[in-house]
C-alpha cells in the first residue's frame, strides 16, 4: 500500500488540462479561463457623478449661487462646458461636463428656478469617479475559475467571449449484479445504486460533464461492453469491483484492455481498495463500492483530477483547522477521514469545534448525509483529548 500524498502525486501525473474552446460570457461562469483577457475601454469610460445632484463650477462655499444651464442623466451626457458661476441638474451615472469642479449633493442644495443655492453643512467630496478609476483600457484579468464577479468584470471591459478550457466529460460505471437503479424494483438480495447519484452531483459541481453508464454486471463480457460506452470520455470512474474477490473483475478486464496501472491500494479507510492508471491512454480511478469508501475518495482524488482537466492548478484538496469537542481514540495504520460535524466556536476568532460521529462503518449514507467534514486521523496516531487541534477537509 501507498500513502494518500503518493496516490495523489500519481493521479496529479495522469492527468493534464483538456484544450481550450472559446465561449460566450454567458457560457463562461465556472469554467477556467485559459488566458488572459484584456479591457478595450476605460472603466468607467469617463468622469463620472457618484450622487444625485449638481455639477458645479466654482467655488463649493455655503451661500453661493449658481445658473442652471443644462441636464445630464445616465447615458445623456450635457454636451456643453460650464463657465464660471454655472451648474447643470446631473444625476447618479451621469457624465461630469469639463469645467465642473465637484458635484454638490441634492441635499444640500436650495433651488429657485433656474437658480441654486448651496445651504450650510456642505460635505468635502467631490462626488465624481475619475475616468479609469476601475480599470484602464489594456489592463488585463489573469487566468482563473471564473466566478460571477468575473463575469460583471469581464463585461464591463467589454469582452464578449473568453477562451476557456474544455469541460471533461467523466464517464461512471458502477459494477455489481447486486445493484439496480432507482425505481426499479429491487430483489431481497439487491441494492440501489446510489454511489453513480452522489458522483455525478460532484463531477457537475465541480464543473464537468457527467454521464452514468449501464451498470456493468459480474462478467467479463458486461465489463467490456460498458468499457466501450466509455471510449470518448476524458476521465474514466469506476465504482466498485476493484478488490481482489472472485467477482471483482475491474483490475482483470481493464488489464486484458490495456490498462497502465500506477497504483492499487492506498493507506486510508474508507478506500483502501483504489486503483488508478491509463486505460488505452485515457485517465481512469478505481474506486471502491461501499457508498462512503466511495464519496471520500471521490473528494480526495477524483475532485482533484477533473480540475486539473479544466486547467486549475494541481493541488491536493485543502484542510483547515478545528478543535476537537469529543475525545478520540488511538488510530491503526492508515489514516482514517472520519466523517464528523464543524460548528462554529463560540468567540468569534476562535477555531472551530470537530465531533467525529460513532459510527463510522463505511457502508452508512445516512451518517455521511449528517457530516459536513472529514476529520483526518493520522495513521499511528494515538488518543486525542478535547481542544486538541486537528486537521479537516470541509464537506
Amino acid at each position: 500500500m501507498i500513502s494518500v500524498d503518493e496516490a495523489l502525486a500519481l493521479v496529479f501525473g495522469l492527468v493534464a488540462p483538456l484544450p481550450n474552446e472559446t465561449v460566450p460570457l454567458t457560457h463562461a461562469c465556472g469554467r477556467w479561463m485559459a488566458s488572459p483577457a484584456t479591457a478595450t475601454r476605460d472603466q468607467p469610460p469617463f468622469a463620472a457623478s457618484a450622487m444625485d445632484g449638481y455639477a458645479i463650477c466654482g467655488p463649493a462655499t455655503p451661500g453661493a449661487r449658481f445658473t442652471v444651464v443644462g441636464e445630464a442623466s445616465a447615458g445623456h451626457g450635457w454636451p456643453g462646458t460650464l463657465s464660471h458661476g454655472q451648474t447643470i441638474r446631473i444625476f447618479t451615472g451621469a457624465p461630469v461636463p469639463p469645467g465642473a469642479d465637484r458635484v454638490v449633493i441634492q441635499e444640500d442644495v436650495s433651488r429657485q428656478g433656474d437658480q441654486i443655492t448651496l445651504t450650510e453643512g456642505l460635505d468635502n467630496g467631490t462626488h465624481i469617479r475619475p475616468k479609469g478609476q476601475d480599470f484602464r483600457a489594456g489592463d488585463t484579468l489573469s487566468p482563473r475559475h471564473l466566478r460571477p464577479a468575473d463575469i460583471a468584470l469581464l463585461a464591463a471591459m467589454n469582452v464578449p467571449e473568453v477562451s476557456v478550457t474544455r469541460r471533461p466529460v467523466v464517464a461512471l460505471i458502477a459494477t455489481g449484479d447486486e445493484l439496480v437503479m432507482p425505481g426499479e424494483a429491487p430483489r431481497d438480495d439487491q441494492i440501489i445504486a446510489s454511489n453513480s447519484f452522489a458522483l455525478k452531483a460532484m463531477v457537475e459541481e465541480t464543473g464537468a460533464i457527467a454521464r452514468i453508464l449501464p451498470i456493468a454486471r459480474d462478467t467479463e463480457a458486461s465489463l467490456h461492453a460498458v468499457f466501450a460506452l466509455a471510449h470518448d470520455a476524458d476521465l474514466i470512474v469506476t465504482i466498485g469491483g476493484a478488490s481482489v474477490g472472485d467477482h471483482d473483475l475491474v483490475g482483470k478486464v481493464a488489464a486484458d484492455l490495456g490498462m497502465e496501472r500506477a497504483f492499487y491500494k492506498v493507506s486510508m479507510r474508507p478506500g483502501k481498495p483504489l486503483m488508478a492508471g491509463h486505460l488505452r491512454g485515457t485517465p481512469m480511478l478505481g474506486l471502491p463500492g461501499n457508498p462512503v469508501s466511495s464519496v471520500v475518495c471521490g473528494h480526495i482524488f477524483m475532485l482533484p483530477m477533473i480540475r486539473i482537466l479544466q486547467g486549475m492548478p494541481a493541488t491536493p484538496p485543502q484542510t483547515q483547522r478545528a478543535t476537537l469537542a469529543a475525545p478520540l481514540g488511538p488510530n491503526g495504520p492508515r489514516t482514517h477521514y472520519m466523517r464528523a460535524l464543524v460548528e462554529p466556536a463560540a468567540n468569534a476568532g476562535d477555531p472551530p469545534h470537530i465531533r467525529a460521529f460513532g459510527r463510522q462503518d463505511s457502508a452508512l449514507l445516512g451518517v455521511l448525509a449528517q457530516a459536513n467534514a472529514l476529520l483526518i486521523h493520522p495513521a499511528g496516531d494515538g488518543p486525542r483529548e478535547v481542544g486538541a487541534l486537528v486537521d479537516f477537509l470541509p464537506f
